[in-house]
């Protein structure tokens, strides 16, 4: 039996005001039995490394040990390797706590006080600290150990007692030995392992980043339209909604630059009135391997050099990751590139194609739609373009038959093959498709093309593809008719699994459609998925809400729902006519002229069949109101 990982997590918080010097640098003097009132040579500084090597190196690829006790600074819990010979010499050679030793500068002579007790239980009463938990010190430190099915809590202290020799007054004057309240049983069968320990705390400085994350939290202090605000993407799908102007391709772009690094177009620009307050991006990836608190990164705007800092030092990268941008651009980060671009290269990983570019390609990074296409459907390897028509068929307008390719041909004044769809009405090359259709192909081909390049790479680099991808989509209605717009959403969700069966993805979606919210109301996961929205208040401030998602039913009751927030789904004029004559209703007015202005205001904006007109029509009959 062992510890459970949650004992383990719980001892972290009740070392964390424990001074260092009576986890390590005391442990390793009981260790090895030093002396009490004479010296010996005693090589402090490399047995205290050993005792590092053997208790505190949860990460074993890490050259730098954790300690999870007292420090100002959180990043400071993983000592340097020179920490045994540097820092810990330094406390047990200066201040108080060299008090109680006996030593020879310049020596290997060390050995206790004969008051050595007394001077550290005063050094424990000057902290504030109290005395030592010795339970959770002895998890801490005894977590790999096998354990009896019905070990009790005082059997654990015991061991630990045992083992570093303490004596009955040194227990007694510097540890607590009342026996906690344990959460839960205190062991499992499974087998303690220091791995998903380290999701919990912050990574070690040495530690390569983690591949394979998503956006956890976004947070914008004096930058774009808000002063402050706070993004916290769902895990899987997050739906951005607000009025024009108030910042949902913003929130997207500064999500891309939080993921990647670098802007798909402009930098984001401070707000240039904020005064003294340096403006902020501070965001956070969660890796695949689903750290609690995954460590935020904040970066300041560099008001001299005018432009964001690249981040530096992320802990996580994230997984695969696609934008479609609004006016038909795309870009592409692909972790597999990342570690591919040598140390102090200025190559990007970044890839970032303009419309045109997507469909003709760019030399070097993207052979195009139209080449690709072509040749996808006619090699020998259909991996790619099987892969490609059934994303087509995923995506495909419910009015239609299937989008599925056709045979390739040639135009006038082109020297390229083109590709065609198969219609019921016709082959149609796919440079004369309608709006609607172009953009659809050309997502369902960068999702293709970016999946398999990722997949080439990822074997070149002796690496599995990963599991997480992040999709970023602008406008995910533009150019589509509302039949379409109906169905998109829930299909571009399933059209991952189409990829690879491993794939979880991280979609943020930008609209202005009720029909796209109106579509998720069998899809939509309040535990997985999240609705937001952006709203001016005062006429001054924007701020962004994470709202209920509530079935509405209708379309109309989308359009009236605080998401899309209008009085009436109808047009302005009708809209402004029904509010007025719901006025007169709800009022004692007998003015004659108001209620039948009011009455020809509705004939020009009302259908005969309109389910306002019996109740006006009364209302109007009740008044004496001839008309």
């Amino acid at each position: 039996m062992y510890f459970r990982q949650e004992i383990v997590l719980e001892s972290l918080r009740h070392l964390d005001q424990v001074h260092p010097f009576f986890g390590i640098g005391f442990l390793v003097c009981k260790q090895h039995k030093l002396p009490v009132g004479k010296m010996i040579s005693f090589g402090f500084g490399h047995e205290e490394e050993h005792f590092l090597r053997e208790y505190y190196r949860p990460n074993l690829k890490s050259k730098y040990f954790f300690q999870p006790f007292r420090t100002s600074n959180t990043a400071a819990r993983w000592l340097q390797p020179k920490y045994p010979h540097a820092g810990s010499q330094s406390t047990r050679t200066r201040g108080d706590i060299a008090e109680a030793f006996l030593h020879e500068k310049k020596t290997d002579k060390w050995g206790w006080q004969p008051s050595y007790v007394e001077v550290l239980s005063k050094k424990l009463q000057r902290d504030g600290s109290g005395r030592v938990p010795a339970f959770w010190l002895a998890v801490w430190l005894l977590r790999h150990v096998q354990w009896p099915e019905n070990t009790a809590v005082k059997a654990v202290v015991r061991r630990f007692s045992k083992q570093f020799f303490l004596t009955r007054t040194e227990l007694d004057q510097l540890f607590e030995l009342t026996a906690p309240d344990v959460p839960g049983p205190l062991l499992t069968a499974e087998r303690f392992d220091d791995a998903p320990l380290l999701r919990h705390v912050d990574p070690a400085p040495d530690a390569a980043p983690e591949e394979g994350g998503t956006l956890r939290t976004l947070s914008l202090s004096d930058v774009g339209p808000s002063r402050i605000l706070e993004f916290n993407p769902a895990e899987r799908l997050s739906i951005v909604t607000g009025d024009n102007g108030l910042g949902k391709t913003f929130l997207l772009e500064c999500a891309w630059w939080s993921l990647t690094g670098t802007w798909a177009e402009r930098p984001a620009l401070p707000n240039m009135q904020n005064g003294n307050r340096p403006p902020s991006i501070t965001f956070a990836i969660a890796g695949a391997a689903g750290r609690e608190s995954p460590q935020k990164k904040t970066i300041q705007y560099d008001w001299q050099r005018h432009l964001w800092p690249e981040p530096r030092g992320r802990p996580t990268l994230p997984g695969l990751v696609v934008y479609a941008r609004v006016d038909g651009s795309f870009a592409v980060w692909d972790p597999v590139r990342h570690a591919l671009v040598p140390a102090g290269q200025r190559t990007s990983p970044t890839l970032l194609f303009k419309r045109d570019e997507v469909l003709n390609g760019l030399d070097g990074q993207i052979e195009g739609l139209i080449r690709d296409w072509v040749r996808w459907q006619n090699q020998k390897d259909q991996t790619p373009f099987r892969m490609f028509c059934n994303v087509l068929v995923k995506l495909s307008p419910p009015d239609m038959a299937p989008l599925k390719p056709g045979e390739s041909v040639r135009l006038p004044n082109d020297a390229r093959d083109i590709p065609t769809l198969e219609h019921d009405y016709a082959v149609v090359p796919f440079v004369n498709e309608s709006a609607g259709v172009k953009r659809i192909v050309t997502f369902a081909y960068l999702l293709v093309w970016a999946w398999n390049e990722h997949r080439v790479f990822s074997s070149l680099a002796k690496k599995p593809p990963q599991t997480k991808m992040v999709i970023l989509v602008d406008e995910v209605e533009a150019h589509l008719h509302p039949k379409w717009q109906r169905v998109v959403l829930p299909a571009i969700l399933e059209v991952t699994g189409l990829l690879s069966r491993e794939v979880e993805p991280q979609m943020i979606v930008a609209t202005h459609s009720p029909l796209i919210l109106a579509s998720m109301e069998s899809a939509f996961s309040d535990r997985h998925d999240k609705v937001f929205h952006l709203s001016l208040h005062d006429q001054s401030r924007v701020e962004l809400n994470e709202v209920q998602f509530v079935k509405q039913g209708s379309v109309d009751a989308w359009l009236t729902s605080e998401i899309f927030e209008l009085k009436q789904p109808r047009s302005s004029e009708g809209e402004n006519a029904l509010e007025d004559a719901k006025r007169l209703l709800a009022g004692s007015s007998t003015d004659v002229v108001r209620i039948r202005k009011a009455h020809e205001e509705l004939k020009q904006v009302l259908p005969s069949e309109d389910p306002f007109w019996p109740r006006w029509l009364h209302f109007v009959e009740t008044k004496g109101v001839p008309l």
